[in-house]
């Protein structure tokens, strides 16, 4: 039995998810004319509360083409030194866009409102660059699933609005902090100028994100999708994978948060674990004491057991359970760690 725990986007669709990608109605999306595809545009865009949204091949694309919505070239992003739109995207926010990253030393990828304030560069200072947008990530996967304080990102919102910022949240896990903190969709939809949501990570999607905000924002995103080469055409078969775990794999999202936490009280157990991160939603991020056992030997000995896990290094690790991770493997998983 092969258990493939390094990340959420290692699913693939269920039975019934395939069923409905095939009986899908499809047409050519880059001419709008995918009935399928604006199907789950207006689904997502209803569930925030938002005026309309533009399905994208990939999260980090969606994040992209908000950062060049909201920025001109020499201006400045404020993120968490850990935000994926800073360490996970190719330095996509320079390249595409001519943008420069100001870096928050917040807390497991949450800063706040006082620490957003405090970097915003003097607009009247020509010799600094334009502060524009302040990104958040929501869960932080490099924070360890982490889901920040709502009533925080209010404030930061305000300190927007008071700077005449933009605000961006990257939704990749924002379904996870959802179920986790029993928050609506709309709550975030009346906060945020743009948001990008992931369909392929918990949700269990082959592929695809979605961008949603104003209509005239979408608008525009649209052409710039197309610059970046994200136009697609009978994606409507990829729409309907979309559509049917919006249906259907939201709620399920807190089993994997209880597996998470049933793994976390293991290893908080194991002797040669030296310290593990406070588990909330699906990603548990622990560091092994290195004297008794290495990073890579401790891999190994996974390995042999058929199960893999992803390194972070310098002692490091990451376990992200989902869809496909099922009870048997979770009670297999268990008693291996046990007898490590």
């Amino acid at each position: 039995m092969e258990i493939n725990l390094i990340s959420d986007t290692v699913t693939r669709p269920t039975d019934r998810m395939l069923t409905a990608m095939m009986n899908a109605k499809v047409g050519d999306d880059v001419f709008k004319n995918d009935p399928t595809v604006n199907a789950l545009e207006e689904k997502v865009a209803d569930m925030f509360g938002m005026e309309a949204a533009l399905f994208f091949p990939s999260g980090t694309m969606a994040n992209q083409t908000a950062i060049k919505l909201h920025t001109n070239p020499g201006d400045q992003l404020i993120c968490d030194k850990f935000a994926h739109v800073y360490n996970y995207e190719g330095g996509g926010v320079s390249f595409n866009s001519g943008v420069s990253c100001k870096l928050v030393d917040g807390h497991r990828g949450m800063m706040t409102a006082e620490q957003v304030e405090a970097a915003i560069n003097p607009p009247d200072f020509y010799h600094s660059p334009l502060t524009a947008l302040v990104c958040i990530e929501n869960t932080t996967n490099k924070g360890g699933g982490a889901c920040w304080d709502f009533k925080e990102l209010q404030r930061i919102k305000a300190v927007c609005e008071k700077h005449g910022l933009h605000y961006h949240l990257d939704g990749a896990r924002i379904w996870n902090a959802l179920i986790a903190k029993g928050e609506s969709p709309k709550q975030y939809g009346q906060l945020f100028d743009t948001i990008s949501v992931c369909l392929s990570k918990g949700l269990g999607c082959p592929v695809g994100s979605v961008l949603i905000g104003s209509k005239e924002l979408v608008d525009k995103a649209l052409r710039i999708r197309k610059i970046l080469g994200g136009g697609m055409r009978q994606s409507g078969y990829l729409a309907a994978a979309g559509i049917y775990a919006l249906d259907h794999h939201i709620e399920r999202l807190a089993d994997d948060h209880q597996k998470a936490k049933e793994i976390g009280g293991i290893l908080k157990n194991l002797g040669f674990i030296k310290k593990v991160e406070p588990i909330e939603t699906n990603i548990i991020i622990f560091e092994l004491n290195q004297e008794t056992i290495s990073e890579t030997e401790f891999l190994q000995r996974l390995a042999e057991q058929q199960i893999s896990i992803i390194g972070m290094g310098q002692g490091k690790l990451r376990i992200v359970t989902h869809l496909d991770y099922t009870d048997a493997m979770h009670k297999r998983f268990l008693q291996i760690l046990q007898e490590l």
